[in-house]
């Protein structure tokens, strides 16, 4: 087995959400043997901007759900949803 990486859309639930402390954030709640490769962001509208984590996986039972769980969880997100998925 080896690693999955998956780019993963965030969106916060307003505009005003400070973009950073957001991404602080959800690095502390990644799941064990998880890991944050980069971030890029993505405009939205009306100011919107989410953020696009992508995240190394080990290739196994479950997958991304306990990362996505993980991301959900956090304070100011609105939706997290899985933009596409490859392995490394």
């Amino acid at each position: 087995m080896g690693d999955v990486a998956a780019k993963i859309k965030v969106m916060p639930n307003s505009p005003d959400v400070d973009l950073d402390d957001l991404q602080d954030r959800l690095e502390e709640v990644l799941p064990e043997g998880a890991k944050i490769r980069g971030f890029e962001r993505d405009d939205v509208a009306f100011g919107l901007v989410a953020l696009l984590p992508t995240v190394i996986v080990p290739d196994g039972a479950g997958g991304t759900e306990a990362v996505e769980e993980a991301f959900s969880q956090v304070e100011d997100v609105e939706s997290v949803a899985v933009e596409n998925v490859g392995r490394l």
